[in-house]
């Protein structure tokens, strides 16, 4: 058979999969893929509840071309191998015609193959470090110039000249720093210092000497999980709180500062495109609906938003198309334009990334972030840097 029928072939089977994904009995399966357990959960469980607080709101007004939305859900258990054997059981055995989920750049990575081969749709609600262009993923998290270049014009605004930048040992914390790094040196500013620990590491003591040795002006941090934890309760061991040391943080936002108590947070920075303290009637309904699902005072914050307003732009997308071929959706979802939603107006681009807003927030004792600085208007995405990856574009539409 030539490689055009084998193509054709695949494309009327994937056609034929995806015309038979709404079910007689009135449903249509997507997948919710997140770490429920292991150093990613502290993040993802929220994430989580924030996805299947829209499916439960779609399916209360009526779900989506008349089908009830049904949720089948998976644990990562932090690990991309295991992202990636659920994402395969989520399409081969479950059927689900999209899926909602992964947080770090290792899971998605893994996962993305699974969803090369079998043509679905993955909704990604994570900032990441770029440098991807996927078809089959529709990036609503961050690019890089999106949340890291304008924490660096703000700390540049600010006049801090020496940064030391301490991340997670994986793919996201280096890429954003190889950025970073190209964008410091590029503003003739200095890197005083770069450190990894692995993804869960809870010894920074090494760090700490080398951060009290450099002696930086502000830390870019791009830790995640629970390694946070141990990061600013050793810093504050050591005197170094963020009133006498500045941190920016990229993936530190409400649910994890009140998991690890604010006090020894407070006065940190936080970059993001969205804070539980935006103001806004979109906003206060969902902080409303959430709250009043999960508990009062539960705090929402940036991913969370993005998993819920992907669960609504699928459904947008899916309603444009008229079908729930992942193909015609993606073509669909690009072509929505701006939505309200509780970020305020965002869109998806070309290149399957969102349009919106940069946010830089200060922690407070309440443990909200009370917003300090925002762009001028909202930012289209890049997913290739032009510093650190010149003369590579993303076009996909």
């Amino acid at each position: 058979m030539s490689l055009r029928k084998i193509g054709l072939a695949a494309t009327l089977l994937a056609a034929t999969m995806f015309t038979g994904a709404a079910h007689a009995d009135g449903t249509v399966k997507v997948g919710v893929l997140q770490s429920l357990s292991g150093t990613m959960a502290i993040s993802e469980v929220p994430l989580e509840n924030a996805e299947l607080l829209a499916i439960d709101q779609i399916n209360a007004s009526g779900g989506v071309l008349g089908k009830q939305i049904k949720a089948v859900e998976e644990d990562g258990a932090s690990n991309p191998e295991t992202f990636a054997q659920k994402a395969t059981k989520l399409i081969e055995e479950d059927k689900v015609v999209t899926v909602f989920g992964g947080w770090t750049s290792a899971s998605r990575k893994a996962m993305l193959p699974v969803f090369q081969k079998f043509n679905n749709l993955l909704w990604y609600p994570v900032q990441f470090e770029g440098n991807e262009c996927s078809p089959n993923i529709m990036y609503s998290g961050a690019q890089p110039n999106q949340q890291a270049l304008p924490a660096l014009t703000w700390a540049e605004q600010k006049g801090y000249k020496k940064y030391f930048l301490i991340g997670s040992d994986y793919v996201y914390p280096r890429t954003a720093n190889l950025i970073l790094k190209k964008h410091i040196a590029h503003d003739g500013l200095t890197l005083s210092g770069e450190d990894y620990v692995p993804l869960g590491g809870t010894d920074f003591s090494a760090v700490i000497a080398k951060i009290q040795q450099s002696k930086p002006d502000i830390i870019i941090n791009t830790l995640n999980g629970d390694s946070n934890v141990a990061f600013f309760k050793q810093m504050a061991a050591a005197g170094m709180t963020p009133d006498k040391l500045p941190v920016m943080s990229f993936s530190i936002a409400e649910p994890e500062a009140k998991a690890m108590g604010p006090s020894i947070l407070q006065g940190s920075y936080a970059a993001w495109n969205y804070f539980e303290s935006l103001p806004g009637a979109e906003n206060a309904k969902f902080v409303a609906a959430y709250q009043a699902k999960y508990g009062a005072g539960a705090p929402v914050d940036d991913p969370m938003v993005h998993g819920y307003v992907n669960v609504y732009e699928w459904k947008a997308a899916v309603e444009k198309a008229k079908s729930f071929n992942p193909t015609k959706v993606r073509d669909a979802a690009v072509s929505l334009g701006f939505m309200p939603s509780p970020m305020g107006m965002v869109r998806f681009a070309k290149n399957q990334s969102m349009v919106q807003t940069g946010y830089i927030g200060e922690l407070q004792p309440d443990g909200q972030f009370k917003i300090i600085w925002q762009s001028k208007g909202e930012i289209e995405p890049q997913p290739y840097d032009p510093l650190a990856f010149p003369g590579k574009t993303c076009k996909l539409h």
